[in-house]
């Protein structure tokens, strides 16, 4: 709470001098008192440079009434009066009248605290001495909420490419420690990076706030014709949470992996076989786990593999470590299933 300085006889006689300031420049400063600029006038002949003027829009800016501006010294407004710092930039910008103009946080009337750039102009009498200053504040609120925004998206982008150049890293890794042959490598990698790349289009579409588990499933399941023939034999039922996009793009890779298995070798490498995919969110003692069952039937007959291959560890290693759950592949007669298990992945995870 700002309190009221009592008015003293140099104080009054600089007001009345503005009076008349006004009375003689009477356009500048209606100018002045009716630019959307917050301006103020100062006395220069005393200590702490108090305002004789305030115009409308300086008012409004700070949340002051006119007569709790006038008299007061022109710092009276700083956030932290005791900045050393900010006390100086403003004493050169009165001294000197650089072109630049310096930032000082302030604080309204409310409480509340703003940026604005001083501009300060003295005024000269006839002998050359400096009676008072012509000050302006452009508030740099929305500049400044801008450069947050733009630090903040250079910093999620930072993070982003960050994990997926580690997803890529583990692709080309898993991929050349599961095979030797360069041209089995190198599709197995361009296999990985298409459904990343799916993934990414889908969380840019969706401005990378978030992305639906359903529109993950089509999106992953698209490129194998899930739509020329086999949609017949696809059943989805669940329904279309919202994803982080960490585990959007996780699943998104999970999901490629288990279609390319299944147009390979399982439900859909003949013209009988289908799949069903559903999940439930099942509480437990350790938070909502998305429960997420991959089931396929009447394809070939399913032999388990004596060794884990690529697809599987890509699977079990992506969920295990960006979602911290967990995957069980059922190599049954009639048809793989996978099971997935991992905790409800709200949007603000990743």
């Amino acid at each position: 709470m700002v309190t009221m300085p009592d008015k003293s006889e140099e104080q009054k006689d600089a007001e009345a001098e503005v009076e008349g300031f006004q009375h003689d420049l009477g356009p500048f400063v209606v100018a002045a008192e009716t630019t959307r600029m917050a301006m103020v006038f100062t006395d220069a002949k005393e200590p702490g440079n108090p305002i004789i003027f305030a115009n409308d829009a300086f008012l409004a800016l700070t949340g002051y009434a006119r007569e709790e501006v006038l008299g007061q010294p022109f710092n009276f407004l700083m956030a932290d009066g005791t900045d050393a710092g900010a006390l100086k930039r403003i004493k050169v910008e009165f001294e000197a009248n650089s072109s630049a103009a310096t930032e000082i946080l302030y604080r309204r009337k409310d409480g509340s605290e703003f940026w604005a750039a001083l501009f300060a102009s003295p005024v000269h009498d006839k002998s050359g001495a400096i009676v008072q200053y012509f000050t302006s504040l452009v508030d740099l609120t929305k500049h400044k909420e801008e450069q947050a925004q733009s630090k903040m998206l250079i910093d999620e982008l930072n993070h982003r490419v960050k994990n997926t150049l580690a997803t890529v890293q583990s692709i080309v890794w898993q991929a050349s420690r599961a095979n030797s042959d360069p041209k089995v490598i190198r599709e197995a990698v361009e296999s990985r990076l298409f459904a990343l790349s799916r993934s990414h289009n889908l969380l840019t579409r969706e401005n990378w706030h978030s992305a639906g588990l359903l529109d993950v499933l089509h999106d992953a399941l698209e490129p194998f014709g899930v739509t020329d023939g086999r949609a017949e034999r696809l059943v989805i039922a669940g329904e279309n949470i919202r994803l982080s996009t960490r585990a959007a793009l996780a699943l998104g890779i999970a999901f490629n992996e288990l279609a390319t298995n299944a147009v390979k070798y399982g439900a859909f490498s003949n013209d009988r076989g289908s799949i069903r995919i559903e999940w439930t969110i099942e509480p437990t003692s350790e938070g909502r786990r998305l429960i997420l069952s991959w089931r396929e039937k009447d394809g070939p007959q399913v032999t388990p593999p004596l060794r884990k291959g690529f697809g599987s560890r890509v699977i079990e290693r992506g969920l295990a470590h960006e979602l911290e759950g967990t995957v069980q592949l059922d190599y049954r007669p009639d048809g793989l299933i996978c099971t997935m298990n991992i905790p409800v992945p709200g949007i603000r995870d990743g």
